[in-house]
């Protein structure tokens, strides 16, 4: 693929070290997805915003140096000091806080964020229906959830279902991601959020070309690499889905007992 389309798509996450991107993330090029996200975003500085499973925190240090926001970068698997490093060596203390943490256990106070981010994690917690009442308590009217993430152009109802190259590995990856409009549905039920964004990424096809890429050149195989290479009717791709704020109150508070 001609570096240029990779510039010309994401002119932001471009200027990043590739090899400290590549190491840094957790799967796909974080910074590709979250730079897609934030097109759709008005972002501004001095803004709150909540990285939610943000990993080894690159996307947390993307969002400070790209658009001046406070962030307070949460993972529950990633040691905050390690990600406190890296932040250090980017020069974002100021602008960054790291929490380790899990998603459905977070201290802040209601309507404290302008935003909600989350890339390519929402899936391992938000098909829960219970998830965006909870989360959604936590950003401000008229502030907005924001996740990117992958989903499938047709709705999986059984494992009989998955295509022919999914079947493997169907009931230990692929059982909980679904279509943009299963999202939409889920999220506009609560009434908690008006949906402004519900759609495939414009650069989807250069995330995945460039995720299989990257996994070619690794010893240890990658099962989402794989299945996107076999992948040939384009039965998986990347999405984005963007909530603002209501001011219906969420009635399920907490997930605690």
């Amino acid at each position: 693929m001609p570096k240029q389309s990779l510039h010309h798509a994401f002119p932001k996450a471009s200027q990043y070290d590739p090899e400290w991107v590549r190491k840094h993330s957790m799967g796909e090029n974080v910074l590709f997805n979250l730079e897609s996200l934030t097109k759709s975003l008005n972002l501004k500085p001095g803004m709150r915003v909540l990285d939610l499973g943000c990993g080894k925190a690159i996307s947390s240090i993307f969002l400070a140096m790209e658009f001046g926001v406070t962030v307070w970068a949460v993972d529950e698997a990633v040691s905050a000091s390690d990600n406190y490093q890296r932040i250090l060596d980017e020069g974002c203390e100021d602008k960054v806080f790291p929490l380790e943490m899990e998603a459905r256990s977070l201290p802040f106070p209601e309507e404290y964020f302008d935003a909600v981010i989350v890339v390519d994690s929402y899936t391992y917690f938000g098909t829960d229906e219970k998830y965006l009442p909870y989360i959604a308590r936590f950003i401000k009217p008229k502030g907005h959830i924001a996740i990117v993430d992958v989903c499938f152009t047709k709705e999986i109802e059984s494992p009989e279902q998955a295509p022919e190259f999914l079947q493997e590995d169907y009931q230990n990856y692929w059982y909980f991601i679904h279509t943009i409009e299963w999202w939409r549905k889920l999220w506009e039920k609560t009434g908690l959020v008006h949906i402004e964004a519900a759609e495939e990424l414009e650069e989807a096809l250069l995330v995945r070309e460039h995720y299989i890429k990257d996994y070619k050149e690794e010893e240890e195989p990658d099962a989402f690499a794989r299945a996107l290479e076999h992948d040939h009717q384009g039965f998986i791709t990347f999405f984005k889905l963007i909530g603002q704020r209501t001011r219906k109150s969420a009635y399920l508070q907490s997930y605690k007992q």
